[in-house]
């Protein structure tokens, strides 16, 4: 499952859509918006995204940690539109017979999102607003 999405994540949807009887592990990573950057108060955030491109990225991206690890099922999902500070931006739960493999697959595809994936984010502060690529 690979989703561009205005609406709330739900984790643990994502948690049962990978769900597998040969998995021994499942890794969940949840990237949220946080209150602040260099020191600076965040008040909430605007990401966008080139949807169609963004989706194809995240396919590439899903398939190359296919071929590197034992992956019985994946989903990501990413926010667009404005998220306040504690909301969940990005979700990806792999799940795998090994734990290793699940958290190997999991940091290799949240890396290579903030890469490659054209997704973008506003921050806003109190006193205005950067758009910045949503990668540090």
């Amino acid at each position: 499952m690979i989703e561009i999405t205005s609406k709330t994540i739900r984790t643990s949807e994502l948690i049962d859509y990978v769900k597998e009887g040969g998995a021994g592990a499942i890794n969940v990573f949840i990237g949220t918006t946080r209150n602040q950057t260099a020191g600076k108060k965040v008040i909430k955030l605007d990401f966008e995204a080139y949807e169609p491109m963004a989706v194809k990225e995240l396919q590439k991206i899903a398939d190359r940690a296919v071929e590197q690890w034992d992956i019985l099922s994946y989903a990501i999902v990413h926010r667009v539109g404005i998220l306040e500070i504690g909301e969940e931006a990005v979700v990806i739960a792999v799940s795998t017979p090994h734990r290793k493999d699940a958290f190997q697959a999991c940091e290799f595809i949240i890396d290579e999102l903030k890469k490659t994936v054209p997704i973008w984010k506003r921050e806003v502060f109190e006193d205005g607003d950067v758009w910045v690529a949503a990668h540090p």
